[in-house]
């Protein structure tokens, strides 16, 4: 094998080697002279011969997205990758949250900013983030927590209540 051709070999493998410590050490320069380094050792399989080139580039379009894909799969269950990706919410996390939540529906608060959808409106001395039925409520304005949905209070705009409404709002 004619030592150019080892040489081209050899940087598509230092190349996929730098790919795979960019995983390990993200900096985005091992990325760059991974790619360079890659692309210089098939220009160097072509200058040796076309047939070879060919094979070589093939074989380099068909085994990086591969192996990239086995990479990125299996990156989050190790230990290290575990340190660099965040876990999303469980689903106790999301219900809990739902669950505190609970609380509003059916009450009666007002709006302490303006709710283009969202905002923030005050239930019994809570300020609570929430988002209005698609209108927009000025600040200052009664609202009714009528659904809660997946961590988000939902209102519609009222009259102001009276007293009979306060009364069944806070057993509902």
């Amino acid at each position: 094998m004619d030592s150019s051709l080892m040489l081209a070999y050899g940087l598509i493998a230092a190349g996929v080697l730098l790919l795979v410590a960019e995983l390990l050490f993200p900096s985005g320069l091992m990325f760059a002279l991974a790619i360079g380094a890659v692309g210089v050792g098939v220009t160097m399989t072509f200058a040796h011969d076309t047939t070879t080139g060919l094979v070589t580039l093939v074989i380099v379009v068909v085994t990086l997205p591969t192996l990239s894909g086995v990479l990125l799969h299996y990156w989050p269950r190790t230990r290290l990758g575990r340190r660099f990706i965040l876990a999303g919410p469980t689903d106790a996390t999301t219900a809990e949250a739902t669950h505190g939540l609970e609380r509003f529906r059916g009450r009666y608060g007002k709006t302490l900013s303006a709710l283009r959808p969202a905002g923030i409106t005050e239930f019994d001395g809570v300020r609570v983030d929430t988002v209005s039925e698609g209108m927009m409520i000025e600040p200052g304005q009664w609202v009714r927590c009528i659904d809660v949905q997946g961590g988000r209070v939902v209102v519609r705009q009222t009259e102001r209540p009276g007293l009979g409404d306060l009364e069944t709002a806070i057993f509902n």
